[in-house]
């Protein structure tokens, strides 16, 4: 497979794509697709805030995306997930958790659960087999999520130092445009991020509050 040349410290200037939000352009999704599938980090718009993705398990593009984020090994990477089917492959997810889960996708949350072993090691929490799973609500998403047949390896797209996440594809572009492989430019997002909630064990946490109302959850 071919892979996309910028790899490390110097970056051409990432392309850009106008996706609009509600009618995705196949064409765009196809392309913007392929750039994922070569190994592309791409900053997409979610129904919270802008995220960074790329393909599960490509270990070259989860590590740049931990140089831009500078994140430790203890931060959990999420799958963003087309649907509660994908759910089952990659969670341990008894009846009751997929009552509750159903009940709130998709939509601004992150959900920690058990990992199966369809999960590359390199993505769990380092002391425990946990991964962060969402489904959100925003067509673009759903539309790569669709086109790409499985989930992408995703963060919250805030920058050291920042205290929100970014949400203007422009600004994104302006500041880090050359560290990445595309942006699509789905239009401005929230500006905050999901809200997480823990259900490991039998016990449902609100571990951080966001977009997303705790309150079903305990919050």
């Amino acid at each position: 497979m071919r892979r996309l040349a910028a790899v490390d410290e110097e970056f051409s200037v990432s392309q850009f794509f106008q996706i609009h939000p509600d009618n995705p352009q196949p064409r765009l999704i196809r392309q913007a697709v392929d750039i994922i599938r070569q190994g592309g980090v791409v900053a997409y718009p979610t129904d919270s805030a802008y995220a960074l993705g790329c393909h599960l398990g490509d270990k070259n593009a989860l590590e740049r995306i931990r140089r831009l984020r500078e994140l430790d090994k203890n931060h959990n990477f999420t799958l963003v997930c087309r649907d509660l089917s994908e759910l089952g492959v990659y969670a341990k997810v008894d009846n009751t958790t997929f009552r509750l889960l159903k009940a709130h996708t998709p939509g601004p949350y992150t959900f920690i659960l058990n990992a199966t072993s369809e999960v590359p090691r390199r993505l769990l929490h380092p002391k425990r087999r946990t991964i962060g799973l969402r489904i959100p609500d925003h067509q673009i998403t759903l539309d790569l999520l669709a086109a790409l047949g499985e989930p992408l390896m995703s963060v919250t797209l805030m920058l050291p130092g920042d205290n929100l996440p970014l949400t203007d594809p422009e600004m994104i572009r302006d500041r880090i445009g050359k560290q990445l492989d595309l942006i699509i430019d789905g239009g401005a997002c929230e500006v905050e991020p999901t809200t997480v909630v823990s259900m490991l064990d039998d016990v449902v946490e609100v571990t951080r509050v966001g977009l997303g109302d705790p309150t079903p959850f305990g919050g």
